[in-house]
């Protein structure tokens, strides 16, 4: 077990609102809705995949970009986008510089760290599947415990241990669990469908883990997107991960192929081809399943609402040969604005609200460009779905609605700024001599002088959403003004929901911002147990951190102090950051963390920098793996801690 590394000198806020109360705004029960069936797709399982050999780098590295350029830096020493928009699109530009300001309000409520361990990394990514990867950044964050199981899953890989952080699997990539060829066949240069933005959830009532990808179908010879795409949805067929799983395919692109609706995202000056169901999250209430999506034209870049997919969580355990999917567009449904990022919630054990015959819950936030913001904003959105018990039936009745919550002031966050330190991927590139390292990494001289990258903060856009105790528990990145300075801070809030037929109304019954001075937390996920008692994780970086796991209590009585479950070694050092691999740089962090309950405690997991080493270290055989710690072009990891909160 990890000591717990305690933060001095930090500030958290919370900003306490008198029952802020909400008009409800009410959709039509079919208003936006769409029902069909999707067939079965066949099974899963983890056959364990050996590791491949470590060559320093095999162009390409990434995957085509969606403007028809190679989204490598190999070879020719052409460069491309390798950040590929695929993985999180988003419209907003860096944050303003203002944001909530500070109360200089805490509680000092801490949770007891029980254990902690490194999770997946880029490494193991990387070398998956004999080697048939892609470098990727971010990993992105899936994780469900249940049954004595912990799965994780990032992209593109995902493994098993058990609640005591030993491995019951092996590192399995994702184009191998859900069916299809390898990411890219090192020895043919054929590539199988690009797998994005996993995540998972383990179910009480069904005694069933769900995993849930976003898969988009590419050409094999060339790599280039077909703009076809797909959620694969997997079902483990017992309680146990480790063995099969059955597979559904749900077709997205909206463009009235494969029985789709047709939502015209070809249409308009910015938009072409068909829809794009990016960032898939996932939660349950009683009797459904739920998985939302943003969804933008696949090549162009028109956004068109969040998508919003109920299935029956009994049909999808008892794995028929093709299940019903209801399918609600938020197009226009926010006063006329549309939906972005509506989170579905998840609970814990069966803590579930079974009023107006089951009703899932669902947070989305207003002051993204998707949802018509201006990059600020004062008011949340609380949906809601009712009569979800008529999923299990062949004709279901199922309503929508939702309400404008007002909050305190938040905004699109600024860049994360990292603490200065050992980069040897930086420092290969700054090599730029006939003989150096980045002539060597990348066939010819580097285009630029680079310079460490501050993080991604997100974009306001709402996090993991939590039910429990008759309250909603939400969080999202913002600015927060702390000693003068604009940093990347954290906004939460406590809700109490309630849904009356088909009209859904709230309360705002706590609120506040996390905040450290002189650094940065960004990316929460909320997990609540079944007394009410929960914590937030969530990434903290800055002028005293290198990017490391972190985390405080979160209940009604307010948010408690930041603790650390994995101290960063590092500077995040990857491809995402700099210049010569797409230009602006977008050096991308997070997406998405992960928190579950399982029983009284809570389990974790964030990303974080596990390693660090200096350039010596970095060209030394194998080359830029620093002794078997990180890739060449990346050094990413995960941590998994579970607290008693």
């Amino acid at each position: 077990m990890k000591r717990r590394s305690k933060i001095g000198l930090l500030m958290v806020f919370m900003l306490v609102a008198n029952l802020i109360v909400a008009e409800p705004i009410s959709l039509a029960a079919d208003s936006g809705s769409f029902t069909r069936q999707i067939s079965s797709g066949g099974t899963a399982s983890f056959h364990n995949s050996s590791e491949g050999v470590d060559t320093g780098v095999q162009w390409p590295e990434f995957p085509k970009g969606l403007d028809g350029n190679e989204a490598d830096a190999g070879g020719t020493g052409n460069t491309g986008n390798p950040a590929s928009p695929v993985i999180n699109r988003s419209k907003s530009d860096k944050g303003r510089d203002d944001g909530g300001s500070d109360d200089g309000s805490r509680n000092n409520a801490k949770g007891k760290l029980l254990q902690s361990f490194t999770g997946l990394n880029l490494r193991q990514q990387r070398l998956a599947n004999g080697g048939n990867q892609f470098t990727l950044e971010p990993p992105d964050q899936g994780l469900c415990v249940g049954n004595g199981f912990v799965l994780e899953s990032v992209n593109d890989v995902l493994r098993v241990f058990d609640t005591s952080g030993n491995p019951r699997s092996g590192v399995v990539d994702l184009n191998t669990f859900y069916g299809y060829p390898a990411a890219i066949n090192r020895s043919t240069g054929e590539q199988g469908p690009f797998i994005t933005d996993p995540s998972c959830y383990y179910d009480n009532d069904t005694h069933r883990f769900y995993h849930v990808v976003l898969t988009l179908d590419v050409d094999p010879a060339s790599g280039a997107f077909l703009g076809s795409n797909h959620l694969d949805i997997a079902v483990s067929k017992t309680s146990d991960p480790t063995g099969d799983w059955n597979i559904y395919r749900l077709p997205v692109q909206d463009d009235g192929s494969d029985g789709t609706p047709n939502h015209g995202c070809d249409n308009g000056p910015n938009a072409y081809g068909p829809c794009l169901g990016d960032y898939p999250h996932i939660g349950a209430d009683a009797y459904g399943f739920y998985i939302t999506t943003n969804e933008y034209s696949f090549f162009g870049n028109g956004y068109f609402g969040a998508q919003i997919y109920a299935l029956s969580k009994y049909a999808l355990a008892a794995g028929p040969a093709s299940i019903g999917v209801t399918q609600f567009d938020t197009l226009g449904a926010v006063n006329g604005n549309p939906g972005f990022t509506v989170w579905p919630a998840i609970s814990p054990d069966h803590d579930f609200d079974y009023r107006s015959g089951g009703t899932e819950y669902f947070l989305s936030s207003t002051a993204a460009d998707e949802a018509n913001g201006t990059h600020s904003a004062r008011q949340i959105v609380l949906w809601a779905l009712t009569n979800t018990r008529s999923l299990n039936s062949a004709n279901p009745g199922v309503s929508i609605s939702n309400t404008l919550l007002n909050v305190k002031l938040y905004t699109v966050p600024p860049a994360s700024n990292q603490k200065n330190g050992p980069a040897p991927l930086r420092d290969c590139l700054n090599d730029a001599s006939p003989n150096g390292c980045g002539t060597f990494l990348l066939g010819a001289k580097p285009p630029f002088t680079e310079t460490l990258a501050p993080l991604d903060s997100n974009d306001s856009r709402m996090q993991q959403v939590t039910y429990a105790h008759g309250k909603l528990y939400g969080a999202l990145d913002t600015g927060v003004k702390i000693n003068g300075q604009t940093k990347a801070g954290i906004a939460w809030y406590i809700i109490n929901p309630e849904a009356e037929g088909k009209r859904v109304k709230g309360e705002v019954n706590k609120q506040g911002y996390l905040a450290v001075p002189g650094n940065n937390v960004n990316y929460p996920a909320i997990a609540i147990n079944s007394k009410g008692k929960g914590i937030m994780a969530f990434s903290l970086v800055g002028d005293d951190y290198y990017p490391s796991a972190a985390y405080a209590t979160i209940s009604e009585a307010g948010v408690g102090e930041v603790q650390v479950a994995g101290l960063g070694a590092g500077p995040q050092d990857g491809f995402s950051g700099y210049k010569t691999f797409g230009n602006p740089p977008r050096p991308r962090w997070g997406d998405y963390g992960a928190a579950v309950a399982d029983g009284e405690n809570i389990w974790i997991a964030s990303e974080y920098i596990a390693q660090t080493c200096t350039l010596q270290q970095y060209v030394s055989a194998p080359f830029g793996s620093c002794g078997g710690t990180r890739t060449s072009l990346g050094n990413w990891a995960t941590r998994v801690s579970q607290v008693k909160p």
